[in-house]
């Protein structure tokens, strides 16, 4: 798609949580798929957890019947869509320092801070990696590059604690109630089944 044509389309919104695990499957394709169509992808980490208690929900794990369908769901979705995917053993988790790294990574280069939310989801849902531990984050910022002392002052520092909580509210105002949440020229599309829905509003418009 010619590069003019990329830069006169509005972005997809998107909104998830580094424990969201339709979350991790949904980003495994939306870039490839935005991009098919002149598009990019404008990512925002939130806090499940927040946008649930704004819409009176509660999480998926919570009910014990839904709970155990959600993992069989889980597993079947990422070998539907050839994903790789392992359920980690502690689920789900804070992930609160893990989207204020992203925050800070954000402000002075998206594309990077992108990177390091796919990194983050691939290392919770492939590697097993527990990103809601501190030590266990520190050694996941070493290996993306990062200076772990500078990555944790990062996720200490009030500015970015704040960032994250502008970020939840301004999702909470955007009408999000889980993830992944896309917006698309104003339409919102909530999970990682509409990827058809969302290839055919991106390819023909509203409809």
């Amino acid at each position: 798609m010619k590069t003019d044509t990329m830069n006169t389309l509005a972005p997809i919104e998107a909104y998830l949580d580094f424990s969201s695990p339709y979350g991790y499957l949904a980003s495994e394709w939306i870039e490839d798929l935005a991009a098919q169509h002149g598009r990019s992808v404008n990512w925002h980490a939130v806090l499940l957890g927040v946008v649930f208690q704004s819409a009176e929900l509660r999480p998926l794990m919570s009910y014990p019947i839904k709970s155990v369908y959600s993992v069989l769901d889980f597993e079947r979705s990422a070998r539907f869509d050839g994903t790789p995917f392992k359920m980690p053993e502690r689920f789900p988790i804070s992930t609160h320092n893990a989207a204020r790294v992203f925050w800070w990574l954000k402000e002075r280069d998206a594309a990077e801070a992108a990177r390091w939310l796919h990194h983050g989801l691939r290392a919770y849902f492939v590697e097993g990696i527990d990103i809601g531990d501190t030590a266990q984050l520190r050694d996941l910022a070493t290996r993306f590059g990062l200076d772990a002392d500078e990555a944790e002052a990062a996720w200490s520092d009030p500015h970015w604690k704040a960032r994250l909580k502008q970020a939840n509210d301004d999702a909470v105002a955007a009408g999000v109630f889980g993830a992944p949440y896309f917006i698309i020229d104003g339409e919102p599309f909530w999970g990682n089944d509409r990827r058809l829905q969302i290839e055919r509003r991106l390819s023909q418009g509203p409809f």
